[in-house]
């Protein structure tokens, strides 16, 4: 089997190529046509065009393209994309004023640092859904070989091959016995025995008999240390990319992180960032500042939202409930009333085809317009701008008792709009599973909160309200 590492390596520095040339493109058009530089002679130009050129080497060396990567995030796109573009900007700066070349100033450096960074990011949107579309044509696909019956591959599966645009191909697995319970959808071949991948691997070079492709995933007992062993050393002398997953039943069912004590690896239970009194500070002033600009740019728009909703239906501006908030403590959160006045408010969620819904309220639910006055309860300081959603008492005081760790999600301030939400659960919660999908959404939030996390989520909620979701109603 092909291993696609080289062919990474040939995108990277195609990509770093693309930047070279967003770069020395919009310097030849700023020197060119705008006015700071009428009275440039041809000798300053060419030095900013070289030291620009080397400060964006020594950029794309520390904050090189990751887009090339199978898995990998749209935040962490925008968060290289930053860093490059500031790095660039830093050292170019940097370099005028060692040499003494006093024709560039702060604000040139500046503006060029936006246009660079809005640049190189549409440039990586289109560079990405390239190399997608390249991937599910076939090109460049990365061959993957399981090892192991185990329940717990189907979810490796399921992770690899279900988004085509990763790049990943399943050559099949090998093991003793058939994977019980496999979906009729899943094209997953048995390829052998256990003896006989150990009977194969036990010569040096990887043996033509074999499939083996550029990763090897293994789920079998940990009781089964020396075979382990042995299979992790044929992956080591023939470059092929190893992976242990524990089996389902060795699995515990709780988040842990790594430490060392001295010399000796031992494992934690996971603490979430947010316990840090720096992230938490972080935290605040974003939701602060992203609060107090919302707020100025709802507060033009309210007499006409105000106007619309006493056309349509009778009655307050604000609808006020209650919802369990921060370490399960109850506060007043704020909504446009999308609803006409009614008893079931505090007990029953809203439908698809609800008769509590007037008009212009069904259209403000289905493009968020409802939760914007929520951006004062985050200034307030009740909520953050994202964060699990708070629920009615109601609901949790029932799915409390149904689902194990429900109340976990409020070990940090509800949010305007979640990971959860922008995931795909957002909406009625007809049926269990759908609420322990969003409760273990919002776990993992918590458990990975980044600023760029959500700034991620924030994005993906703004483009929901141009693209309206299906559940929202």
């Amino acid at each position: 089997m092909r291993n696609n590492t080289r062919t990474n390596s040939i995108i990277m520095y195609m990509i770093i190529v693309i930047d070279i040339i967003i770069l020395n493109t919009l310097l030849f058009l700023l020197t060119e046509f705008h006015s700071w530089f009428q009275y440039w002679t041809p000798s300053k130009v060419r030095t900013l065009l070289l030291l620009s050129n080397i400060a964006l080497i020594i950029a794309e060396y520390f904050f090189s393209p990751i887009i090339q990567k199978r898995v990998i995030s749209v935040g962490d796109i925008l968060k290289r994309v930053i860093r490059l573009a500031l790095t660039q900007s830093f050292f170019a700066f940097f370099f005028m004023k060692s040499l003494s070349l006093d024709f560039i100033g702060g604000r040139f450096q500046s503006l060029f640092c936006l246009l660079f960074f809005f640049c190189v990011l549409i440039s990586r949107a289109i560079e990405r859904y390239t190399i997608k579309s390249f991937r599910q044509a076939g090109g460049n696909i990365r061959y993957v070989t399981f090892v192991g019956s185990d329940p717990e591959l189907l979810n490796i599966y399921h992770r690899l091959y279900d988004d085509a645009s990763k790049g990943y191909e399943i050559l099949g697995y090998y093991a003793d016995e058939e994977m019980d319970n496999m979906p009729i959808n899943i094209k997953l071949i048995r390829l052998g025995s256990m003896q006989e991948l150990l009977s194969g691997i036990e010569k040096m070079e990887k043996p033509k008999n074999l499939s083996i492709g550029d990763e090897l995933y293994v789920c079998i007992s940990r009781r089964e240390h020396d075979i382990v062993r042995k299979i992790s050393s044929f992956c080591n002398r023939n470059v092929v990319r190893f992976y242990f997953v524990p089996m389902s039943v060795e699995v515990l069912g709780i988040d842990l992180k790594r430490e060392l004590l001295d010399d000796m690896e031992v494992f934690t239970t996971y603490e979430s960032p947010l316990d840090s009194p720096l992230n938490m500070l972080i935290k605040r002033l974003f939701d602060i500042v992203l609060a107090i600009l919302a707020l100025l740019l709802i507060l033009p728009f309210l007499p006409i939202i105000w106007l619309i909703i006493k056309i349509q239906s009778p009655g307050p501006l604000f609808f006020k409930q209650v919802r369990t908030g921060l370490d399960g403590k109850d506060f007043n959160m704020l909504k446009f009333r999308s609803m006409h006045v009614n008893a079931d408010a505090d007990r029953l969620q809203a439908t698809k085809d609800d008769p509590r819904k007037y008009p212009f309220g069904n259209f403000m639910r289905k493009a968020n317009i409802d939760e914007l006055p929520q951006f004062w309860n985050v200034l307030m300081g009740d909520m953050s701008i994202v964060g699990p959603r708070p629920h009615m008492l109601a609901h949790t005081e029932q799915y409390s008792q149904l689902i194990d760790k429900y109340m976990v999600r409020h070990f940090v301030k509800p949010g305007v709009t979640g990971w959860a939400q922008v995931t795909g659960f957002r909406g009625e919660t007809k049926e269990l599973w759908q609420m322990e999908g969003r409760v273990k959404r919002d776990i993992w939030y918590i458990e990975h909160w980044s600023i760029w996390l959500d700034i991620r989520i924030i994005w993906m909620t703004v483009k929901s309200m141009i693209i309206p979701d299906k559940n929202a109603y």
